[in-house]
């Protein structure tokens, strides 16, 4: 059951995430085609106003087909009409047209060609394979010359719909990390701060029993009241299961185990909404300056913090069996982390796309087709070495234990 409920709450944050990309497009005059949580092939699709909405049925992702991506080029011609021009010569002619346009750089005197090309593709005789792909060449056209076509927007307007969605799954992470503060603020605490990736000591506040019981910084937690720490959730979760009885910890320093206390946690008030937001986001800061840590010692080499897929929703799933609050920050988590994943400046990630726009804006026209896929291949080379980089890591936990 665990198991089925940390894979909802990654199609959650997915469903967040193009949420973000669609409404924005909307928004600013683009008109999506497809919204899908997943990719294909669909195991449920309906369609609504034009729109096609789907679940897939590999849970690694989702996407929002957005009009005209890309300026069209001569060599799209070849691509999608290729197949049906080899058994159809009659599709020569006002493909020809269509070519000398897209050379010319002539957009609006290309459009009106299209359903000559149309006609032209219904009254031939094709395989089936060669007329599915000449009719997705059709539309795909139609897309890309339309006025709402993504390639023909100011770069603002291209910027923003590609930020919306890392942008929508920050505002969700530090949404929930307000509500977790309010809602959790009010318990025990025994008064120190740990590090943002181990359950190591990192600030002691003098006025609380933690300075009492002698913790000092550097100090890493290694049992409370005879429950063995294996993660930093383990911490606030097991000072809270003592319900403000004495607590004993047992810390390792300087190479030496030394038990600490009891002392009885301290009773807080619940953290107000505006003190709430303010916590919320300087975690955010924090958690973002350790992914971004942990990135650059990915490329020096260190490749063991790296998780796949497999080892998220495993890890949520063990969240889980602590609680529902433990399991809610580990969600915000993964939201933060799918944001800032995102915006790296590779294609076919959010933050590629950026960069492209931003590079168009400044040239002042359109990047080729081309580009954009001998970019987007070294980009999907990387995405899938760090996928079984990650893999690899969960795989190896497993032999381990």
């Amino acid at each position: 059951m665990n198991f089925f409920v940390a894979i909802l709450g990654l199609g959650l944050l997915v469903f967040v995430h193009e949420a973000g990309h669609f409404f924005t497009a909307r928004a600013v005059g683009m008109s999506p085609r497809r919204f899908y949580v997943g990719f294909p092939p669909a195991l449920v699709r309906v369609k609504r106003k034009g729109i096609e909405y789907g679940i897939g049925a590999i849970p690694l992702g989702g996407y929002v087909k957005i009009p005209g991506m890309h300026r069209p080029a001569p060599s799209d011609l070849e691509t999608f009409f290729g197949p049906a021009l080899a058994e159809a010569p009659q599709l020569l002619a006002p493909l020809e047209r269509l070519k000398r346009k897209f050379e010319e750089g002539d957009m609006e005197g290309a459009r009106p060609l299209l359903p000559d090309l149309e006609q032209a593709l219904e009254e031939s005789s094709v395989s089936n394979g060669a007329r599915k792909a000449a009719r997705r060449g059709v539309n795909e056209l139609r897309d890309a010359l339309g006025t709402d076509a993504y390639w023909r927007q100011r770069t603002w307007k291209k910027v923003l719909v590609i930020f919306a969605g890392p942008g929508t799954n920050l505002l969700f992470a530090i949404i929930l990390f307000a509500a977790l503060f309010v809602v959790g603020s009010g318990g025990y605490r025994l008064g120190f701060e740990m590090e943002s990736n181990a359950p190591v000591v990192k600030e002691v506040n003098s006025d609380f029993p933690a300075a009492k019981m002698g913790l000092v910084p550097g100090d890493r937690i290694l049992t409370i009241n005879g429950e063995q720490v294996n993660s930093l959730s383990d911490v606030p979760t097991l000072i809270e299961q003592s319900e403000g009885r004495p607590v004993t910890v047992v810390v390792r320093r300087e190479g030496m185990e030394l038990p600490l206390g009891p002392e009885r946690p301290r009773k807080l008030e619940r953290m107000s909404v505006p003190r709430a937001s303010w916590e919320s986001i300087h975690l955010t800061g924090v958690i973002t300056k350790e992914i971004g840590a942990s990135l650059s010692r990915l490329v020096r080499g260190e490749r063991k913090e790296v998780s796949s897929p497999v080892g998220i929703v495993e890890g949520s799933s063990e969240a889980l069996d602590r609680g529902a609050e433990v399991y809610l920050w580990v969600l915000g988590l993964l939201s933060l982390s799918l944001a800032l994943l995102n915006l790296l400046p590779l294609l076919p990630l959010d933050g590629g796309h950026i960069a492209f726009s931003i590079v168009e804006g400044i040239r002042g026209r359109a990047v080729g087709r081309e580009v954009y896929e001998r970019v987007s291949a070294i980009g999907i080379a990387l995405v899938l070495l760090l996928f079984f980089i990650g893999l690899s890591n969960d795989i190896g936990r497993h032999v381990g234990n």
